[in-house]
């Protein structure tokens, strides 16, 4: 089996940890996905903090694969009447989700004897 090869013959959609932590986090946020909330959620969620530069370098590498798309908000009094750049994800990017928790899911699967047993 090749590194690009899913189990079922198809080709999987692969994603780094942080990749798939910001596209779950876009996910959970719908229309108010940009770099702050994806920065806040993920600090309220797993307690890691992750710079804004490192969150906007994710979220445009995302883009570039077509995993997630963004646009311009409206102007908000709250940034100067400066705009968000909001992201939502795409359907690509959905079924890259779905295949590394399905991944995550077959290889922990009967796992929790061998952790209790550390």
């Amino acid at each position: 089996m090749s590194d690009k090869s899913h189990p079922s013959g198809t080709d999987a959609l692969y994603l780094g940890e942080l990749e798939l932590l910001v596209l779950l986090a876009v996910l959970r946020l719908g229309a108010d996905a940009y770099g702050v909330t994806v920065a806040q959620i993920l600090y309220e969620q797993t307690g890691r903090e992750f710079r804004l530069g490192t969150i906007y370098k994710t979220l445009s590498r995302l883009e570039d694969k077509r995993y997630v798309t963004s646009h311009e908000g409206e102007p908000s009094a709250e940034r100067g009447g400066r705009r968000k750049r909001l992201y939502r994800v795409e359907p690509l990017g959905a079924s890259a989700v779905s295949q590394a928790l399905e991944r995550v899911k077959r290889l922990s699967r009967g796992i929790a004897r061998e952790l209790e047993a550390l």
